[in-house]
């Protein structure tokens, strides 16, 4: 199946090319931008005449970039399709393993009296998604939930919610106008930038985020942002997901004692996430 179009498509496509032109390696921008239409398509899979397309280049142009790419055991051919390869988990995991921060996370997350037995992740705010850097697996664990490299709309999960909360509020008006229509996945999600926008008011007044069976039914989570180390700093959640049957307010409150002390161990000591 081709990777699906959008009414950008066009203008990404001359953005491509333009990197592409001005690169001091197009090879390796393309090659790039290959992984990157692998990454994007919904099936995982696309043919050549597909990337090809995708990408605005001659077909023998991207056959040898696919060909060194595979070679790398960064794609993988099966048949006439193509799709990311393993050494891209492996490259993944060795970028993980070195930021300080995942290794706190697990560390802390073995530790603590009830966030170790829950299912918690470490997510990072990119534009109006989140991406899952990292996933703590308690007993039992809630597999019904994203997992590490997941991308999910910020509207709908408890860590994307905390992360935009912390954002200026003209920014939520950039991002989510009134009248925006949500991505929606259950009966319960937020469906317009309005709803969206009165939800961070109270996330901003109350400390915390929490999502009641909006991504996945019979699902809960609580989240918090960490403190963000200077300036630039990545823009970083942590949440706790629970199933919703076996969830009470006890819990909650544990769950986001917890989270903010984890928040801090990860983020600037003398960091704190104003509520104001």
């Amino acid at each position: 199946m081709a990777p699906s179009k959008t009414a950008g498509s066009g203008e990404l496509e001359r953005s491509r090319e333009e990197a592409s032109s001005s690169s001091a390696a197009p090879a390796v921008t393309r090659a790039a931008a290959v992984l990157d239409v692998l990454a994007a398509s919904a099936t995982g899979r696309a043919t050549l005449s597909d990337l090809a397309r995708d990408l605005g280049i001659p077909k023998s142009s991207t056959s040898n970039i696919l060909q060194a790419l595979e070679d790398a055991g960064l794609v993988a051919r099966e048949g006439s399709e193509f799709s990311l390869g393993r050494k891209l988990v492996e490259l993944g995991a060795s970028y993980l393993s070195r930021r300080d921060e995942i290794r706190e996370f697990y560390q802390f997350c073995g530790q603590a009296p009830t966030l170790s037995k829950e299912t918690v992740r470490i997510a990072l705010l990119d534009g109006d998604h989140v991406i899952y850097l990292a996933r703590y697996e308690g007993h039992p664990a809630v597999r019904l939930t994203s997992t590490i490299g997941d991308k999910m709309p910020a509207s709908l999960c408890a860590v994307g919610k905390a992360l935009v909360g912390r954002l200026h509020e003209h920014d939520w008006e950039e991002l989510y106008p009134d009248d925006a229509e949500l991505p929606v996945l259950t009966p319960h999600s937020i469906r317009t930038g309005k709803e969206f926008k009165e939800e961070l008011r109270r996330i901003k007044e109350q400390g915390y985020a929490f999502e009641d069976e909006e991504s996945t039914l019979g699902v809960v989570c609580v989240a918090v942002p960490v403190p963000t180390r200077g300036a630039h700093g990545p823009n970083l959640g942590v949440s706790v997901t629970s199933l919703k049957a076996t969830f009470t307010e006890e819990q909650k409150l544990a769950m986001v004692r917890e989270l903010q002390g984890l928040a801090r161990a990860l983020g600037n000591p003398m960091g704190e996430w104003s509520k104001s």
